[in-house]
């Protein structure tokens, strides 16, 4: 049975703060704001419960945190903020049968008493961390440019060419030459935290290359992915699906690294690279 720890009550006080920007940034024209076009760019389904979570997180101390990490950020065991089965359950229903029975041949134990109840708290813990790390793309919607640009530019140059790894796929020259001249800071900030404006990879659907046992290839468009199985419609139009570790599955997301970057950037980071680009005019 894994290690319990204290709950930080400090945690909970900043997750309810983050859910209070959420909806008070959602709240925009014609009922469409930013927090829902941050949740749809992110998949994500509805707002979490934080009494719920609360109860969740006590849970998930005792039961997973000596695996999975402090805040699910993953330890011996995978990072469940990136976790399909995570991303795609609701109350539990996807993340209850793999708590119940476990996953032997991945060295995660059955935990068979746990009640319905205790799984949906768990859950709810879960899509809480996974919000807590969308909210970042809220930093900028109801603060003035004047509280955005508190950053170090230069630090921001340094992170955008180095750790960052920004240079990689922009050019200050080239797609960013006088980005400053046609947003304002608080949007700049926003759009390259969640650049799409929750139309997702490109608009349409998601498509992925399938790499088979055998070597051949399939491409189509995602029908589902989740950590055991993958099914799409391939080319011809016809639907195929495979076990998750019998595959190698590419996914064409032109807007992964920012997706992913949510995770890992600190306060810092956000507010130093939105102050370098401000001088990009």
């Amino acid at each position: 049975m894994a290690r319990s720890r204290r709950v930080r009550i400090a945690g909970g006080v900043l997750t309810s703060a983050a859910l209070f920007v959420c909806t008070v940034a959602g709240q925009g024209r014609g009922g469409r704001g930013a927090g829902e076009s941050t949740r749809e760019f992110l998949g994500l389904g509805r707002a979490p419960d934080p009494a719920v979570a609360a109860r969740g997180e006590k849970l998930y101390a005792s039961n997973c945190e000596f695996c999975h990490g402090p805040e699910a950020r993953g330890a011996e065991g995978p990072n469940l903020r990136r976790s399909e089965v995570v991303l795609h359950d609701d109350k539990g229903e996807l993340i209850g049968p793999v708590v119940l029975k476990g996953r032997p041949d991945a060295g995660m134990p059955a935990m068979p008493s746990l009640t319905p109840v205790q799984i949906a708290e768990i859950a709810e813990y879960l899509h809480l961390q996974v919000e807590k790390a969308a909210n970042r793309g809220l930093y900028g919607t109801i603060f003035s440019d004047r509280n955005i640009v508190t950053g170090d530019a230069k630090a921001g140059e340094a992170y955008f060419n180095g750790a960052g790894g920004c240079k990689n796929c922009h050019s200050v020259t080239g797609d960013l030459a006088h980005v400053a001249s046609r947003y304002q800071a608080v949007n700049l900030q926003n759009r390259w935290l969640w650049p799409g404006g929750g139309r997702g990879a490109g608009g349409g659907a998601t498509q992925a290359t399938i790499t088979l046992p055998s070597g051949e290839k399939v491409t189509g468009t995602i029908k589902r992915l989740d950590d055991f199985d993958v099914s799409i419609h391939d080319s011809t139009g016809a639907y195929r699906s495979w076990p998750r570790d019998r595959v190698k599955v590419e996914v064409s997301d032109p807007l992964a690294a920012h997706r992913e970057g949510l995770d890992k950037y600190t306060d810092a980071d956000v507010h130093n690279v939105t102050a370098y680009l401000v001088t990009l005019k």
